[in-house]
């Protein structure tokens, strides 16, 4: 990037920077003492832009995640893995039957029913948010970083039997072990951006999530899209 005078730079990271939340909803300013190896090296690239920022001056944005989920509505990009370690496609492999169960880890989490909860928001409005990001750079803004969630929580459970109803599928559930480093709850204020770069998640609705990734799996199992393009990865 200095070789060849590149001067922006937007950072994937992760909520896994901030580790066990001290409150909730998470903002910006939270401490950040991640208790994974995958939110450790999210917090080690940010460390290292901000000395980039100081020693080149390439100034970056980091964006950090909470559960990226659904599929590009037109169905040309959809979640997939593998191994697949991510719940809602898992979910959909078992409402499409290539799985027979889904397991969830830990029933006995300090919430209201036991189980993890976690904010999804929509890969189509995370793109939105970095092309957003580099036009805020491009317009002189600061180097920074914000959180991309929707602000609203669903427990696993509550996921599972919105899926039930989004599918028609009858879902069979297998409580397992907790894992380590899964805090109970995750769930993001993402004001400022909201207020900084001017986002707004069109799909904030877990169902519509739900649905687009229900009909891109759906499409992917009849065959109809390419096996080299359309896959996205996420945090």
């Amino acid at each position: 990037m200095r070789e060849y005078r590149v001067k922006y730079f937007i950072f994937s990271s992760s909520c896994a920077v901030y580790g066990e939340p001290q409150e909730v909803p998470i903002n910006e300013c939270h401490p950040r003492n991640p208790i994974s190896p995958y939110g450790k090296s999210k917090l080690m690239v940010e460390e290292i832009l901000k000395d980039y920022d100081t020693a080149y001056g390439i100034r970056y944005i980091s964006l950090r995640y909470f559960n990226a989920a659904g599929a590009d509505p037109e169905l040309e990009i959809g979640e997939s893995h593998n191994p697949e370690m991510h719940l809602i496609p898992l979910i959909m492999n078992v409402a499409a039957g290539t799985s027979s169960h889904i397991n969830v880890f830990g029933d006995d989490y300090p919430t209201p029913d036991g189980t993890c909860i976690r904010d999804y928001i929509h890969v189509n409005d995370i793109a939105n948010a970095h092309l957003l990001a580099l036009q805020a750079l491009k317009s002189g803004m600061s180097s920074t970083a914000f959180n991309l969630g929707n602000g609203s929580g669903y427990s696993v459970r509550e996921i599972i039997r919105m899926a039930e109803q989004v599918t028609g599928r009858e879902i069979p559930v297998e409580i397992g072990k907790r894992r380590k480093g899964d805090p109970d709850r995750l769930v993001s204020d993402s004001q400022k951006a909201r207020k900084e770069l001017g986002w707004k998640p069109e799909y904030e609705d877990i169902k519509i999530i739900l649905e687009h990734a229900w009909r891109w799996h759906v499409r992917m199992l009849n065959g109809r899209h390419s096996p080299l393009r359309g896959f996205y990865g996420t945090v």
